[in-house]
């Protein structure tokens, strides 16, 4: 289905492309045209008769016949052949950037996308190699295996999970999800981000109870998505020791989740700037980031009809907001 609507995506811009070319070459080569025919009239004389005696010219004017002196229409014929072709560069110039507009739009949509997904997989595939470092300690030490051993197939479904879906949402084949369990995605975003927040010496709290029975109009997979961007970041911005809660609330139309983190707050003029694509504020965390975390939190929450904001900053830590329609 995504080939079929590119093809015609690229044939509607062909067709486009020719009506405009041809359109333009028309009005340019019918006004040159015009214009030298104008220059031809207005300089032409009627032919005077020959007398036949000396050789020279006499009697009235022929009106039959016209003369045109050729030194004083070449010029304008060179000036208006120089025009025509000035306009034609002009319209071949106009008519290329139209026909690789859809290509210049499917590079970016490519880029974005490797972009996208490069940081979606980045905090699941970190969690990943974390967990098979603490598989590695523990078989050396002969303990038991059996829960390191679940929690990194869980790590690998979610790996699998975000490519699916992102692969899904960019092919435009993506079908309606039945809505989350937001209690179920804050302890599978929890459980994703816990090899990395025990490396960092931070502990993540879920609020108890905090969610229960509650759902929004998203996608489990997205919905998982957001809270891990939004505890990742929360993670590396606090030190160790250090505490990140998660909770969950109602307000009657739709579910608030709210995460913060212990770090040194968020300035005033980065309040805005840190939601934008590949925006790094002067903290910058344990582990390189590529400014995408937040902005594609914005993303998917507002086509959600939802939003993300900041609650509260201070020394003290900083609040995110993650408010979300609620499903009935």
């Amino acid at each position: 289905m995504s080939d079929e609507a590119d093809r015609r995506r690229v044939r509607r811009a062909a067709v486009h492309v020719g009506l405009l070319v041809g359109a333009a070459s028309a009005v340019v080569v019918t006004a040159g045209v015009a214009l030298l025919v104008a220059v031809l009239l207005l300089s032409a004389r009627p032919e005077l008769h020959h007398n036949g005696e000396g050789g020279g010219r006499s009697g009235p004017p022929d009106g039959d016949r016209i003369v045109v002196d050729v030194d004083r229409i070449l010029p304008w014929v060179v000036a208006l052949g120089l025009a025509g072709v000035a306009l034609l560069a002009l319209v071949a110039w106009f008519a290329a950037r139209r026909a690789v507009a859809p290509l210049a739009g499917a590079l970016r949509l490519q880029r974005r996308f490797v972009a996208d997904a490069s940081h979606e997989i980045r905090t699941p595939l970190t969690a990943l190699t974390s967990r098979a470092q603490i598989l590695e300690r523990r078989y050396r030490r002969g303990e038991d295996l059996t829960d390191t051993l679940a929690a990194l197939r869980a790590d690998a479904s979610v790996m699998d999970a975000v490519l699916t879906d992102m692969l899904l949402t960019a092919e435009g084949t993506a079908t309606d999800a039945e809505p989350a369990v937001v209690e179920a995605a804050l302890t599978a975003a929890a459980a994703t981000v816990a090899p990395l927040a025990e490396e960092a010496g931070v502990r993540v709290r879920v609020g108890q109870g905090d969610g229960a029975g509650l759902r929004v109009r998203l996608p489990r997979v997205t919905l998982d998505r957001l809270c891990v961007a939004l505890l990742d970041n929360a993670v590396q911005h606090t030190p160790a020791g250090g505490e990140v809660a998660l909770s969950a609330r109602s307000d009657g139309r739709g579910v608030a989740i709210r995460v913060r983190d212990g770090g040194t707050g968020i300035a005033d003029a980065d309040r805005e700037r840190i939601f934008e694509r590949f925006a790094r504020g002067p903290e910058s965390g344990r582990r390189r980031g590529f400014g995408l975390g937040l902005a594609l939190v914005r993303e998917a929450a507002a086509a959600a009809g939802g939003r993300i904001e900041i609650e509260l900053t201070s020394a003290a830590g900083t609040t995110m907001l993650l408010w979300l329609p609620q499903a009935a």
